[in-house]
């Protein structure tokens, strides 16, 4: 009866699993880790002052990289939003110990739109510290090479994207370190993958399951909670607490 028992536990355990390894693995929209690759840092971008630049002459610092899209109707702001509360709780100083490098993955979005998100973030954010937080546009070809290195994967839906919601830590040298994922980030966390970065350290992510409880409504083209995934991931915590109370654990003697 025990190893029936063991079975079945091994069983649900394993759904959960594999569906996180399928995400993980090859996602249709979603991160694929390449810790410890160098990114092409001999891409060309275009900068919010229209000027033209590669990786390679912008990254001499420790980096956090996020990819967003200009006219986002949801979660590319709220990220933005996380990164620039997270700067200001941190102390260290932007533009010394770090830089921030923002890269629109939509090839539509113009230097003009970058100056735009910039400046309304920089103004918010960063007590006019704009040199440490770079907004960059490409095209079509750029965007898939970066993009493809990072596994930063997204998906067209129309004019708009499903996307998920990460930021990257690079070192110095473009070596990629650090996976941080959601909208929000804690000061902690995000020296911690500063200090890395400097040190080109790569570090697992612990917070990949994050992604799981965000979906793309088509309807109103935005992100939000998914009900169902939390939902099985509840009954699951459940199911293991009931058998581990009441089948696993050894009967204690009358």
């Amino acid at each position: 009866m025990k190893i029936r028992h063991f079975l079945l536990l091994i069983t649900i355990l394993a759904l959960p699993l594999r569906s996180y390894a399928q995400i993980d693995q090859s996602p249709e929209v979603g991160i694929i880790e390449h810790l410890g690759d160098t990114i092409p840092l001999d891409l060309k971008f275009v900068n919010e002052k229209s000027q033209p630049v590669t990786l390679r002459q912008l990254i001499n610092k420790p980096t956090i990289l996020s990819f967003v899209y200009f006219d986002c109707p949801g979660l590319c702001s709220p990220l933005l939003d996380g990164v620039g509360t997270v700067i200001q709780k941190s102390d260290l100083v932007l533009g010394k110990d770090y830089q921030v490098i923002t890269i629109s993955f939509n090839f539509r979005d113009t230097p003009e739109k970058a100056k735009e998100k910039k400046n309304r973030f920089i103004e918010k954010y960063s007590q006019g510290k704009g040199d440490g937080w770079i907004f960059l546009t490409t095209d079509s070809t750029t965007i898939f090479d970066i993009t493809t290195k990072t596994g930063f994967i997204t998906k067209a839906v129309g004019l708009d994207f499903v996307h998920p919601s990460a930021i990257i830590a690079i070192s110095p040298q473009g070596k990629i370190t650090r996976y941080l994922y959601g909208i929000t980030y804690l000061p902690i966390d995000f020296k911690l993958a500063i200090a890395e970065a400097n040190k080109e350290q790569s570090r697992p992510s612990i917070q990949k399951v994050l992604l799981l409880c965000y979906s793309y409504d088509d309807g109103t083209k935005k992100f939000g909670l998914d009900v169902i995934k939390i939902a099985g991931i509840l009954i699951v915590f459940f199911i293991l607490s009931f058998l581990f109370i009441y089948i696993i654990k050894p009967k204690k003697k009358q």
